[in-house]
């Protein structure tokens, strides 16, 4: 057995560790909002529930291990002791999961992440339409455990109000647990989901994704993508060159035999076929000869 000390180990290993072995873990989809006013959107999966009178849920917005900063969520946390923890299940985990790119101050993650930010009741931070569980929350306290890279910060919650769609609910107002089709955290890129066990969400990329905010309409608009196939569209730095479009049509007969039959909804699907496959270039460049050839 492999026996470490965690004074031995980098910040980062240690943390590659802990996010492994401690898993799966619930997604806290935190929505805040800046002094200013501003709406902030991100996913952490230090979170749990820790007592129910009061109702309580702790997350914790971990400094950076790579550079010791702190994250949006944390300043706004502490400037309005206000937030919403929308739960994550699997019809948005993609876009969750590009909300989670480090966009600048103030970049509005709803609209990078194409949800929908919808008014709270009692707190001022915007909810998650599109989430099947929403809390409002005050914060009773913050607890920061550390001034090192990685060192989290513990946002203590209280629960004033729930939203729940009632899609989710059984015969007796419980949440069902398959309707409901919760996502939850591992470590590297592993995510599991409650229904169907372990699958793989690529971390967003390191330079900032396009958005879903910059796809366009056509594509926006289709019936054949859903919210997790725009997310991953999303999750692009740049879209494909006409150069690179054009070689993939010459060297794909079957993308060229779809494209020559002007069938939208048919190039659609192709597209989507390469999303399943985690192909999201070749799904853009797809969808980018399609709208070339119309022009």
């Amino acid at each position: 057995m492999l026996s470490i000390e965690p004074k031995d180990l980098s910040p980062a290993k240690l943390q590659g560790y802990l996010q492994s072995a401690v898993a799966p873990r619930p997604i806290a989809f935190a929505s805040t909002l800046s002094a200013s006013g501003k709406p902030n959107l991100s996913p952490f999966s230090f979170f749990n529930v820790f007592s129910s009178n009061p109702p309580i849920l702790i997350f914790s917005p971990a400094r950076r291990v790579r550079d010791n900063t702190i994250k949006h969520t944390l300043i706004n946390a502490e400037a309005t002791r206000e937030v919403v923890i929308n739960v994550v299940n699997f019809d948005i985990v993609q876009q969750a999961s590009l909300s989670s790119t480090e966009y600048a101050d103030g970049v509005n993650e709803f609209l990078k992440s194409g949800l929908t930010q919808i008014p709270s009741d009692i707190v001022k931070p915007y909810r998650v339409k599109e989430s099947p569980v929403q809390f409002e929350c005050k914060i009773n306290q913050i607890i920061a455990l550390g001034t090192g890279g990685g060192a989290g910060n513990l946002i203590i919650c209280e629960v004033l109000k729930i939203h729940i769609d009632e899609t989710i609910l059984d015969e007796n107002g419980a949440i069902d647990q398959h309707k409901i089709d919760l996502v939850s955290r591992l470590g590297n890129n592993w995510y599991s989901r409650s229904n169907k066990g372990l699958f793989e969400v690529p971390k967003p990329i390191v330079n900032l994704g396009i958005g879903v905010d910059a796809i366009p309409n056509f594509v926006k608009k289709s019936t054949i993508f859903n919210g997790n196939d725009l997310g991953m569209l999303g999750n692009v730095e740049a879209l494909p060159t006409q150069e690179e479009v054009t070689i993939f049509v010459k060297e794909n007969f079957a993308v060229k035999g779809i494209l020559s039959a002007d069938d939208d909804i048919k190039i659609h699907q192709k597209a989507k076929e390469y999303l399943n496959q985690n192909d999201v270039l070749s799904a853009w460049k797809v969808l980018l000869a399609n709208s070339v050839s119309k022009k």
